[in-house]
């Protein structure tokens, strides 16, 4: 065969489900590889725990004790909240965790005047936390009545190739305030984190052959703990001694706080915060939170059932996982957290990483949040890892998952015209309007919506500055309304391929990778 024969240019085949995957959702690693991937999941999650409680509970008037338990009931309710979605939901392999997108409202709430009238900070944040749950367990009923009553489903059967592919990509990428610019507080441990993250998942694996994949399996695992240690050292030896408190709070490892504030043993448990309180102002903040955290997840469940080797999910099948992602919603609220559930994306971009979409590892991972929720102190020595090693982690783990996104364009036509415009205009809006949004807030201290109304100003802050709710509802929009009557838009847009997974019984597959455990599917059926 002469090399040019070699070299002939043919398209890449389509391939319905990721190749290469060495476990996939039904298939399961052995025990011991489990339990450790397991807890390189758990601590992949710890990150957004910490971080959503380290912003927003300041605010509330708690301290170091009060974070620490907000922190350990995150973890517990995103346990039982992996579990049931895991059981019950998509059946993906997905960690259910806090939201970036809840700390809009629930920041605005902790700040409300109504709490100045509280001198002591312990119940102010009771107050205030008391009001979050009020705003969440009401809240959660527009995901839960949208996934069980099926209007979710009609929503998502509309969706095809190219309006997904804008969502995903954005729902990692629109995190891109987390990854470098949370690594940049300290550069010193979170670039050696970084490099050394990339070495042992992408290079070493090339160039060091072992029987086992050690690197490319426990990466995140191997580069955390030489980091931390290293990390540690210097604290030890007083590096930061004489350096701003700033800097001293993002790259020593004795001050975050939790450790102290911790308990050793401690059940998080529902209400424990006293009765919630109702507003209907922040009852609607919430709901557009919820909405925007309802939108991601769609994304996030999409980029979980390609890495997990899964033919992607059925209208049916996202509807279900949205209902119970309203139910996770309610349990947040009934336990007392400052953010509803959501899929926690990093976990998504794990699954690639490590080349494992096993179901029961992520099981075993809800497990391990559980354990260290109760034991508090256990837990707060893993949740005290310096946040720019954390940031580092998102880097990587972010941009893995917006690659899902662009695994959707193989089934669209990229040479068409109304293809190149709804892609580049969805993508782009999508990280300018947010831009805006953020900018406006720093540079005159209020949103670009001034109504009149502080309730409504915000809401419109919530969704606008979420880059995948914004590139997700124009993509969606522009591909059901643009020539949508031309001969070719079916194919260029995907349509073709995506039929036979707008409904659940039209693929066989759909049974082996999402029906229900225990014979509820005879029960509850998916359409």
């Amino acid at each position: 065969m002469t090399v040019q024969a070699k070299d002939e240019l043919v398209p890449h085949p389509v391939k319905e489900q990721l190749p290469g995957v060495d476990y996939c959702i039904n298939s399961n690693p052995s025990w011991a590889e489990a339990v450790i991937l397991g807890f390189q999941h758990y601590l992949v999650m710890l990150g957004t725990s910490v971080i959503i409680p380290t912003i927003i509970v300041p605010q509330m008037g708690g301290g170091n004790v009060e974070k620490a338990q907000v922190i350990q009931t995150l973890l517990f309710v995103a346990g039982v909240n992996t579990l049931l979605q895991s059981w019950f939901g998509t059946r993906l392999p997905v960690v259910i965790g806090g939201s970036f997108r809840f700390i809009i409202p629930a920041v605005f709430i902790a700040l409300s005047n109504r709490y100045n009238a509280y001198l002591d900070p312990r119940e102010r944040f009771k107050q205030s936390m008391r009001s979050m749950q009020g705003a969440l367990m009401i809240a959660s009923v527009i995901p839960a009545l949208a996934g069980f009553l099926g209007v979710w489903r009609i929503v998502t059967r509309f969706l095809c190739p190219l309006s997904k592919a804008p969502l995903v990509l954005l729902v990692g990428i629109g995190l891109y305030e987390q990854g470098f610019p949370l690594l940049g507080e300290c550069v010193e441990i979170g670039l050696p984190e970084l490099v050394l993250l990339i070495l042992l998942s992408q290079f070493i694996p090339h160039m060091w052959k072992l029987k086992l994949p050690i690197f490319e399996r426990f990466a995140v695992l191997l580069s955390v703990g030489i980091v931390w240690a290293f990390a540690a050292l210097l604290t030890v030896a007083g590096a930061y001694k004489n350096r701003p408190l700033q800097t001293q709070f993002s790259c020593r490892v004795d001050r975050s706080g939790l450790v102290s504030g911790a308990s050793w043993i401690r059940f998080p448990y529902p209400l424990q915060w006293g009765i919630p309180n109702v507003d209907a102002g922040q009852v609607f903040m919430m709901m557009a939170a919820v909405f925007v955290s309802l939108v991601e997840s769609t994304g996030g469940f999409i980029a979980a059932a390609r890495y997990g080797s899964a033919t992607f999910c059925p209208a049916s099948v996202l509807s279900r996982g949205a209902g119970w992602l309203g139910l996770s919603t309610l349990i947040n609220g009934l336990w007392g957290t400052p953010s509803g559930s959501t899929v926690s994306v990093e976990n998504v971009g794990l699954l690639t990483l490590t080349r494992v979409g096993s179901r029961r590892v992520i099981q075993i991972s809800a497990v391990f949040m559980l354990f260290f929720s109760v034991l508090g102190k256990f837990g707060a020595i893993l949740a005290s890892i310096p946040l720019p090693i954390i940031g580092a982690l998102y880097c990587v783990l972010f941009a893995l998952m917006s690659a899902a996104g662009f695994d959707l364009l193989q089934f669209c036509n990229l040479n068409s015209y109304r293809t190149k415009f709804i892609l580049g205009f969805s993508i782009y809006m999508g990280l300018s309007v947010p831009q805006y949004f953020k900018g406006y807030v720093i540079t005159t201290g209020r949103g670009p919506v001034q109504s009149g109304s502080a309730t409504f100003d915000q809401i419109m802050q919530v969704i606008f500055t979420s880059p995948a709710t914004v590139a997700g509802v124009i993509a969606y929009f522009l591909d059901l309304t643009l020539a949508r009557r031309h001969p070719l838009t079916r194919k260029d847009s995907g349509r073709h391929w995506w039929a036979k997974f707008k409904y659940y019984g039209r693929d066989p597959r759909s049974e082996e990778f999402y029906s229900l455990p225990y014979g509820l599917s005879k029960y509850f059926p998916s359409v």
